[in-house]
């Protein structure tokens, strides 16, 4: 009757072992098959090292394929300081090159880091200094390869490209507009040290970088390259303080050029003040259009059919008086009696004065807007003014007036399509 007892607690140890070799199993199982990948992937960062390698930046064309914003191959400086057996003389080797303080140079080598990006000393180095290092063959001393923004017009619609940072990242125009689908992702060669940081003999794994998306723009490079030069003949004979010039497809809204004075380089952009590399004056500058908006004060004329162009008359005496200003033609004692088609083939300020009366202020203003004005056009560039110079609903008859004719009113251009 003693034997019973033992023999159930035999059982229930055996039992016991059984279910704990179940589990040790099942947790075998999980970490090999089911947590394999995390836990091999914690395991591996423990002891690899990746050396970055960039992509290259998506290359922006014009509509027919003409290169905008291009990239350059270059090399940067990496430390593993672990690697670094020799610190002074690799740090004095490395300064002669660089043309640096040797102090620099030695903070680098020491660093207390797993990899040591020599910046900003060792960036986007020329193949002439990357060579030199190269030959040295120091322990420790890595180049990579780094991708270095090129534009190759220069200073062609430099505010509408934009620039970039020396991380590849853009700062303004459609450089930062765009700056997520231009930017790439980072590759790398992935060595293995130990504990120590010394480098294992082991094959090394290199991940191919992923270049940025390439944009093509509506832009033509001929009539851009027209438009620069025309600007360039206007400098240089009149000598103003800003110019611009657009260039649109009046059909589709499509923008085929559009630059502006001054302008700058990109790839020297430091070299600028904030103020020429900033505004964009096509799309940040409010301007008059003078006599081109007589077209508005016309189409709402007739849209109200408050002049027969054929039938109805004005006689320009050369100027008109409206409140204290007087409005002046531009043809000295005026036009005289004319119909209104005339008055818009003569392009006669009082006579469009005239009009802009017969159409009132609040009718005038509804098609001003109607057509945009005061409207910012969305545009897809960083920086676009609204595009008015007063408050629509604040406008007594003077400005009435001038504005009948064009003066007092700005435009901007219409949404640049890539």
């Amino acid at each position: 009757m003693f034997f019973r007892p033992i023999h159930f607690r035999i059982k229930i140890v055996l039992l016991i072992m059984l279910l704990l070799f179940l589990l040790i199993i099942g947790k075998v199982f999980y970490i090999q098959v089911i947590d394999y990948k995390k836990l091999n992937q914690y395991a591996s960062g423990l002891w690899s090292r990746n050396l970055p390698i960039e992509a290259n930046r998506g290359k922006i064309f014009d509509r027919n394929g003409v290169v905008l914003a291009d990239n350059l191959t270059t090399s940067s400086l990496v430390f593993i300081p672990n690697q670094i057996k020799e610190k002074e003389k690799t740090a004095r080797e490395i300064s002669k090159i660089l043309n640096v303080d040797y102090e620099k140079i030695y903070a680098h080598v020491n660093k207390k880091a797993s990899i040591e990006r020599v910046h900003p000393e060792g960036r986007r180095l020329s193949y002439e200094v990357a060579d030199k290092i190269a030959a040295l063959k120091l322990p420790g001393v890595y180049l990579v390869k780094e991708s270095k923004r090129n534009y190759p017009n220069d200073k062609y619609l430099s505010h509408t490209l934009g620039y970039v940072g020396i991380d590849n990242q853009g700062l303004s125009g459609l450089e930062l507009m765009y700056d997520d689908y231009l930017t790439g992702e980072y590759g790398a060669i992935k060595y293995f040290s130990d504990a120590k940081g010394n480098k294992l003999k082991l094959n090394e794994v290199y991940e191919k970088p992923q270049d940025g998306v390439n944009m093509t723009l509506t832009i033509n490079y001929d009539i851009q390259a027209s438009l620069e030069r025309e600007l360039d003949n206007a400098v240089l004979k009149y000598h103003p303080d800003q110019a611009l010039g657009i260039v649109m497809d009046p059909d589709t809204g499509e923008i085929l050029a559009m630059s502006a004075r001054p302008n700058f380089s990109p790839s020297h952009y430091q070299e600028y003040s904030k103020e020429e590399i900033n505004r964009n004056l096509p799309i940040w500058m409010t301007y008059e259009p003078g006599s081109t908006f007589k077209i508005i004060t016309l189409a709402t004329a007739l849209e109200e059919k408050l002049i027969d162009l054929e039938k109805d008359k004005y006689t320009d005496t050369g100027a008109i008086k409206v409140e204290n200003a007087r409005i002046k033609c531009w043809k000295h004692g005026g036009h005289g009696e004319q119909t209104f088609l005339q008055v818009v083939e003569n392009s006669c300020n009082p006579g469009f004065v005239v009009m802009g009366q017969k159409i009132g202020k609040e009718t005038l203003f509804k098609y001003i807007r109607n057509f945009g004005f005061g409207s910012k056009t969305g545009v897809d560039l960083n920086g676009e003014a609204s595009g008015i110079l007063f408050p629509l609903d604040k406008v007594g008859p003077v400005e009435l007036a001038t504005t009948s004719f064009g003066q007092g009113v700005s435009v901007t251009p219409i949404h640049l399509v890539v």
